[in-house]
């Protein structure tokens, strides 16, 4: 008797808008948003019309991968573990690691973000990640916050600033600015102690 090959079982459609989303996320670190629908369809190993059976558009498979991308859910967890009985400047100094790795990691994805026609469900997602980044990072500042001259949640959107600033700005050095350098800079200012 002939060994028939078997069929593997169909997707469910939210499923199969699922698995699209994990293979385009990747191709969008590489390619940015100029990955193409083969480039998608060999990656989730599906025939390229399938794409188009569950995504009205390529836009609308990218804007859906980009938002799964940025979903803040991994850095806020990193940021809900750090110990909240360690001093302030440790504290500090591994959200603002932490922060940098995020935003390292998403740099490619920000500048994609940044090309796609920025209207509906994209930018609101991304102001309400932002909102979630900035109230986890504002809960690691809160405890030892008689120390500081700025309330928590305006310390949060400096630290937040500089580690933009230092991934995506022209004069950013995310390779050499470490998080502890960092929140000397935020802390402590650039001043050397004892001069005026």
């Amino acid at each position: 008797m002939e060994n028939k090959r078997r069929r593997v079982p169909a997707l469910a459609p939210e499923e199969r808008r699922a698995a699209l989303i994990d293979a385009t996320i990747p191709l969008l670190h590489e390619h940015g948003v100029d990955v193409s629908t083969r480039q998608i369809a060999q990656a989730a190993g599906v025939a390229e019309g399938t794409i188009f059976g569950v995504f009205e558009t390529k836009s609308s498979l990218v804007v859906c991968s980009v938002i799964k991308a940025l979903d803040p859910e991994e850095t806020v967890a990193a940021l809900t573990a750090i110990d909240r009985s360690r001093p302030l400047r440790e504290r500090l100094a591994t959200a603002a690691e932490l922060i940098h790795a995020r935003f390292r990691e998403n740099a490619q994805l920000m500048t994609a973000a940044r090309k796609l026609v920025i209207t509906g469900e994209l930018p609101r997602q991304m102001i309400a990640n932002r909102e979630i980044l900035h109230a986890a990072l504002t809960e690691v500042i809160t405890e030892g916050a008689d120390q500081l001259r700025r309330p928590p949640a305006a310390v949060a959107s400096l630290l937040l600033l500089f580690c933009g600033a230092n991934t995506y700005g022209p004069f950013g050095d995310p390779d050499n600015f470490s998080g502890e350098e960092t929140v000397s800079l935020l802390l402590d200012g650039l001043l050397r102690r004892g001069t005026q």
